[in-house]
């Protein structure tokens, strides 16, 4: 009953703390350092431009590291081409709890995704150099290099990339192996860039949702129960070529026809299931492609996602049964080739909480949400407890130029993320 107490006691006394903290971001130096580094694209006007490995990422990178270096952080590359800054805290020994997200971005995408976390987490490594506070543990600030081309940047740090995946070549032109020297990693030591188990406390990622359920609900903040998981599938549909003009309809094996049937049908199963699961057909390729000549194959695809794998495991038999039932009614045949499985990924419960109670605490409306996009923190997942904290995308749009988050949301998830960190500090270790 003594311990319950004393641990009840310390939870209250460090609410009390953290609510009374004078601590918060430079709301105005934040958004000129983002102004600043929406500038930086390597297309002049309208969308921004910063795919990973080209000039312009390259110069991208440069800005954020003088403005580490400005809040007091030792910053250096890692072997992986990760940029990685650190304050130091009362005990270095302790492991570091790291905050951070991306700069590259999608070919003439938006200007929020990726720089909203990277630049609110160098925006409270300075606040709290400023106002010469110190942590009891260190506070590591990294930003992942080429987040969008598939997280390689998080993999080298934790799974580490196969061979086949440094072959890779990433939008820039340039592959991935070429990309880690281009942007001063070390490819010779990659290794030497991989993060044991628990080296990190935890890592917390802010970030805009990227969706439009903050944004409808008038809320402020959201804060993430865990990163969906994704599985694809390759669909092939078999039918029959023939001659469009002298085949009646009665007598043909159409895999266009059949295909049209099944991306509905995935439609109305991703949509009438009870959730938050998201079903898509994002691909269709016809052959032998000829106005004059019927579809005799279909290449498509089918992508499920959700935060329990049972249920997308689930939706995806219903979709293969009711494709089956298409085939015997077109005279068509399908078959389902996995292509790509990403597990589902819960946050650590003692983060969401923090997030809560910094929320509360600045009198920020919010609310528990999945993530319906994949990120870096889903692969840190590998050596810590991750959390995430969400500011609203307006009107849900994302990887657009029209994307956009206020100054005021942004400002407010950089303070959530400056007292979530200070109450994981108090929390951890005690």
């Amino acid at each position: 009953m003594m311990i319950k107490s004393k641990k009840l006691f310390l939870i209250c006394f460090i609410s009390v703390v953290i609510a009374n903290n004078p601590l918060r971001v430079n709301h105005n130096r934040l958004n000129n350092n983002f102004i600043k580094l929406s500038k930086i694209s390597s297309i002049e006007f309208g969308s921004l431009s910063r795919v990973a490995y080209t000039d312009a990422d390259i110069n991208g990178r440069k800005y954020v590291m003088e403005l580490m270096i400005s809040a007091g952080m030792d910053v250096k590359i890692d072997e992986g081409g990760n940029i990685i800054g650190k304050l130091k805290g009362k005990d270095n020994n302790l492991p570091p709890i790291a905050i951070g997200s991306h700069i590259d971005s999608v070919p003439e995408g938006g200007s929020f995704d990726g720089n909203v976390g990277s630049l609110s987490a160098i925006e409270v490594a300075q606040t709290i150099w400023d106002n010469n506070y110190t942590l009891n543990h260190p506070l590591v600030v990294v930003i992942f290099q080429n987040e969008e081309g598939g997280l390689f940047g998080s993999k080298i740090m934790t799974t580490g990339l196969t061979d086949s995946e440094l072959r890779l070549k990433s939008s820039s032109g340039f592959t991935i192996k070429e990309g880690i020297e281009r942007i001063g990693g070390n490819f010779d030591k990659l290794q030497d860039a991989r993060l044991k188990r628990n080296e990190w406390t935890a890592y917390v990622e802010l970030h805009i949702e990227q969706g439009g359920i903050l944004y409808d609900e008038n809320l402020e903040i959201g804060i993430v129960e865990g990163i969906v998981g994704i599985k694809q599938w390759d669909v092939t549909i078999n039918g029959f070529a023939n001659h469009a003009g002298t085949t009646p309809m009665n007598q043909r094996n159409d895999a266009l026809y059949a295909a049209s049937q099944y991306v509905q049908t995935v439609h109305e199963i991703g949509k009438n299931t009870p959730g938050n699961q998201v079903a898509t057909v994002g691909i269709i390729k016809s052959y032998p492609g000829a106005p004059n000549v019927i579809p005799g194959k279909v290449i498509a695809s089918l992508e499920i996602r959700d935060l329990d794998e049972k249920k997308i495991d689930a939706i995806y038999n219903k979709i293969r049964l009711s494709s089956k039932k298409i085939g015997k009614k077109t005279g068509t045949t399908f078959q389902f080739q996995q292509t790509i499985n990403i597990v589902p990924e819960p946050t650590n419960r003692l983060i969401r909480e923090a997030i809560v109670d910094a929320s509360n605490d600045l009198k920020l409306k919010s609310k528990y949400m999945p993530s319906g996009a994949g990120h870096d923190a889903q692969e840190m997942s590998v050596i810590c407890p991750i959390g995430m904290i969400f500011v609203p995308s307006k009107n849900g749009i994302s990887h657009s130029p029209k994307e956009y988050s206020s100054p005021k949301d942004i400002s407010n998830g950089a303070n959530v993320l400056l007292h979530t960190v200070l109450k994981l500090d108090e929390q951890y270790d005690q």
